[in-house]
């Protein structure tokens, strides 16, 4: 019985997310001639994960919320919001050096002895992570969803292969923004191969904050940071080209979350701490 009113909730969970998001997603394009950079385009569907996962917990499964790490345990968990705060920003200039490296960013580095970015960089920069925590209980809509969730009533919960999972369906929840503008691949199929790569990336360092943090709340912050901090900056300063859109800063960007999530796989950091 608690199988089957586990595997339900599943099924429910996810027709609600995909169903909702979707539709919501063509009506808002298609008959309210919305843009897909509109607020109020996006909110509806970044909230319809949250929204499944409240209506699964309350009226199909009635599992309550005793799991879905609501607590902010600051005491004990300080060190997990402060990666997950600085993290994004900490990738972001990772993948920056490696463009530098690679000779497909020049940077313009007018700070201390020619070397460090100059203070309008630097002000960016921590106006962006100020803006990622205010908004972080925005993005807390798609993680109390996937992460506190989805992703635990996967696979039994088994750590790799339930992130894993969540990763890939995340991405294909993801996909129709590609095709109404919000992002634009010149190639489709790269493009949302790289995209799905990244989103279960992602998904790993998301995961390792919310199980060994004990609260959803890590890991909101992480996703806010990942957009308004990690990809902002890199749609900013890398130029992207006609030929190759977001394509290859995406794809620059999945050498040092490859790093980090290979860490936290190697060493188990998957596995919940908290009680």
């Amino acid at each position: 019985m608690e199988k089957r009113s586990r595997t339900k909730g599943i099924v429910v969970f996810l027709a609600i997310s995909f169903g909702g998001t979707w539709i919501w997603l063509f009506f808002a394009t298609a008959v309210l001639g919305l843009s897909p950079l509109n607020p109020l385009l996006q909110l509806p569907a970044a909230c319809m994960p949250a929204l499944a996962a409240v209506v699964v917990r309350s009226l199909v499964t009635r599992e309550g919320y005793r799991d879905a790490g609501l607590r902010l345990n600051l005491r004990r968990s300080w060190p997990y919001y402060l990666a997950a705060w600085i993290g994004p920003a900490g990738v972001a200039v990772a993948t920056l050096a490696l463009a530098a490296l690679v000779g497909l960013w020049h940077p313009d580095l007018s700070g201390p002895g020619g070397f460090l970015p100059g203070s309008k960089e630097l002000l960016s920069l921590g106006a962006l992570m100020l803006v990622a925590l205010v908004l972080t209980p925005l993005y807390l809509g798609e993680e109390f969803g996937w992460t506190g969730y989805l992703r635990p009533r996967l696979y039994g919960g088994r750590p790799l292969p339930s992130t894993i999972a969540t990763g890939l369906i995340w991405a294909v929840w993801h996909f129709p923004l590609a095709f109404i503008g919000y992002v634009e691949f010149p190639d489709l199929l790269v493009g949302l191969l790289i995209w799905t790569i990244s989103f279960q990336l992602q998904e790993v360092i998301l995961t390792w904050l919310y199980t060994r943090s004990g609260s959803i709340w890590t890991s909101g912050l992480a996703h806010a940071g990942n957009n308004m901090v990690l990809f902002f900056i890199l749609g900013e300063l890398l130029d992207t080209g006609a030929d190759l859109g977001p394509t290859w800063p995406m794809a620059l960007s999945l050498a040092p979350m490859a790093l980090i999530s290979l860490w936290i796989t190697t060493t188990r950091k998957l596995t919940p701490t908290h009680p």
